[in-house]
């Protein structure tokens, strides 16, 4: 996260204070003063008292050894969730489509060169990879992602693609330039993605895009399973067309939702 801003109303405080709370991961649940500082390129006294206003707002507690984040910071994504109104469109829909496919099933969002997810329904599975709202991933190599990343302009996808992924994750799939562009013009032609063992041994989806009432792509939706459970074949066979159906649903509730006028009543 830049701590330079380009303007006289960038607030480095502020900065500083969402770069200490995405320094904590899967990977270090849990990191001591030095090591907060160590990640976020911090002074110490500074990462401190970050730290300290963090435990006071209630965002960072003392743990073991250290700090480690609180359930609060998930209401910061949920906030950005219930304000586009994703959740509440797509809940009733994605429910459905894990009734019919017994496959967990996920929307997720384009940030850079990543997907960040931001809706799920998980059906209890033995997979490789954990999923849950806020998880990102690389998204080239994500049916989620290549669905998204084929709706832009050349020079967008250029700029998205430049930026480096913060997932984490190493993929399986490393294409150069050639065959990604291969990949994305095949997603065109159809209107959904497969992506079969990419991002990780075990990992196969199918995915189609969502669109709002103007037609722009804004996200996608999943059908997520287990490689040596579920066969390509039945993925395209079974699961597709209740995908493709899923999709246009939400699209359309969503484009609706968007045409509803918003009031503010005032307590007074």
């Amino acid at each position: 996260m830049p701590r330079d801003g380009t303007g006289p109303d960038f607030i480095e405080a502020l900065a500083r204070g969402l770069e200490v709370i995405t320094a904590f991961h899967q990977d270090r649940p849990t990191m001591t003063l030095a090591e907060v500082a160590s990640a976020t390129g911090l002074a110490r006294p500074t990462a401190r008292r970050i730290l300290l206003t963090l435990r006071e707002l209630g965002y960072v507690r003392e743990a073991e050894r250290g700090y480690a984040l609180t359930p609060r910071v998930l209401e910061l994504g949920v906030a950005y969730v219930r304000s586009m109104g994703l959740w509440d469109v797509a809940r009733p829909h994605l429910e459905h489509l894990v009734r019919k496919t017994n496959e967990s099933c996920s929307i997720a969002q384009l940030d850079g060169s990543d997907i960040v997810y931001v809706a799920r329904v998980a059906v209890p599975k033995i997979v490789s990879l954990a999923v849950q709202i806020g998880t990102r991933f690389p998204a080239l190599q994500t049916s989620l992602g290549k669905v998204q990343l084929a709706a832009l302009a050349r020079d967008e996808l250029e700029r998205v693609l430049a930026q480096p992924t913060r997932s984490g994750l190493t993929p399986r799939w490393q294409p150069d330039a050639a065959e990604r562009d291969a990949a994305l013009r095949d997603v065109r032609a159809r209107g959904w993605a497969l992506t079969d063992e990419q991002l990780a041994l075990g990992i196969r989806s199918i995915a189609a895009p969502l669109r709002d009432g103007s037609g722009r792509v804004i996200a996608g939706v999943n059908v997520n399973c287990h490689a040596a459970e579920t066969s390509v074949e039945r993925l395209l066979d079974h699961h597709l067309p209740l995908l493709l159906q899923t999709a246009g649903e939400i699209s359309a509730d969503f484009a609706q939702l968007e045409t509803v006028p918003h009031v503010t009543v005032s307590a007074s």
